[in-house]
């Protein structure tokens, strides 16, 4: 693999999707992945669908968003055998992701203590569910019971009466983030210092970590915010229109461009309600009413012609196979085609990055369980020596 982590190993020792998505991502810059699996079964998420592929249809599609760019060697941490060949692979590592709840890894014998005993040079990344420590630190997090604690879902939904999880698993992915950022800043520090430290971030951290304007407007504007729908919370007109045949957005983000979309629909844009952000929010409910109706006349075609012209944003609601199928998605390698030794040639979602200058990588597929064990153990042996 090429990229600015090329000479970076990587213990997962991870499982599910916020420690995996992490580690995945340093592996997109390069570094080596070695994911430590349990030899029943594995990762969890390998039994995570529908849907399911393959000849047996054993293989789950939840596990392979989340291990491209990673060797598998299966490990029970409980063994001696075990603990021990985990030592020596902390020894050779740069980086261990793992997300046990608080406590787990000191009762296996492998607390920040210890593992900076064997590596002091070792950046341990730690995901958790509610952070690990403070007086709810020992909870096991879950997406979706994480976007409700953190708020996210209040913010989310028709109304406020009718709070929805985000689609995603945006607290899972949104830590796997997080957590890569991270490492890559510790591993500048090592630079200086020449020492490891311990990266956390948490489920909670992550969503509340980009509340935004949405934070800001409670802890400086003393105002609750609450869900409102396909609609900005403090821009208007910004969200999702009905048009002829279906739904368009357009994104008037300044009083400019709410001049052309008025133009475009024949609405009054000095008319003193509509003048100012200020005033169109205000009454925001009348100006998607009067929007509506203009729009009501064409379809989204039309209208996605007349506004990019006009040089207004404005965009359709893609469902996801439009996405991977769309010529722009693919001209910016988010999807990526790789070898995998049971389904064969398939594509991937891919890394968000580029680097200039750089050759695209080649991404090898998520692994099957403990399929590089040998590999793993003969790179072992020969970094040992």
């Amino acid at each position: 693999m090429l990229g600015p982590l090329g000479d970076i190993v990587v213990l997962d020792l991870s499982r599910a999707l916020a420690g995996p998505h992490a580690a995945q991502m340093l592996g997109d810059l390069g570094a080596r992945v070695i994911k430590v699996e349990h030899p029943d079964g594995g990762d969890e998420s390998r039994g995570w669908g529908p849907p399911f592929v393959g000849p047996d249809h054993e293989i789950s599609t939840y596990f392979l968003a989340a291990n491209r760019n990673k060797q598998s060697i299966a490990i029970d941490l409980k063994s001696p055998e075990g603990k021990q060949l985990i030592e020596r692979l902390v020894r050779q590592s740069d980086v261990l992701v793992e997300n046990f709840r608080t406590g787990v890894l000191d009762r296996l014998g492998f607390s920040v203590e210890r593992l900076h005993e064997l590596n002091p040079r070792l950046v341990i990344l730690s995901i958790t569910g509610f952070g690990h420590d403070g007086p709810e630190g020992g909870r096991p997090g879950y997406d979706q019971i994480a976007q409700g604690e953190a708020g996210l879902m209040s913010l989310t939904g028709p109304s406020p009466d009718e709070p929805y999880r985000v689609g995603a698993s945006i607290a899972d992915l949104l830590a796997g983030i997080h957590g890569a950022y991270g490492v890559a800043g510790a591993l500048y520090e090592r630079e200086r210092t020449g020492k490891g430290r311990v990266v956390r971030t948490s489920l909670l951290a992550a969503i509340t970590g980009v509340h935004s304007y949405h934070g800001t407007a409670w802890t400086v504007g003393g105002k609750v915010p609450t869900a409102n729908g396909n609609h900005h919370a403090s821009i208007a007109p910004y969200g999702a229109f009905r048009c002829a045949d279906g739904m368009l957005q357009i994104a008037a983000a300044n009083d400019g461009q709410w001049k052309k979309v008025a133009a475009l629909l024949d609405i009054d844009p000095d008319v003193a309600k509509y003048a100012t952000n200020r005033e169109r929010f205000a009454h925001r409910d009348e100006l998607i009413a009067d929007m509506e109706k203009a729009l009501a006349a064409h379809d989204r075609g039309h209208w996605l012609a007349e506004l990019g012209a006009a040089g207004v944003p404005a965009g359709a609601i893609r469902s996801i196979d439009e996405v991977y199928t769309w010529d722009q998605t693919r001209s910016q390698g988010l999807v990526v085609e790789v070898d995998h030794p049971v389904l064969g040639k398939i594509e991937l979602p891919g890394p968000p990055l580029r680097f200039d200058g750089l050759a695209t990588p080649e991404h090898t597929a998520p692994p099957a369980l403990g399929q590089d064990g040998d590999a793993v153990l003969a790179w072992l042996e020969e970094r040992e020596r």
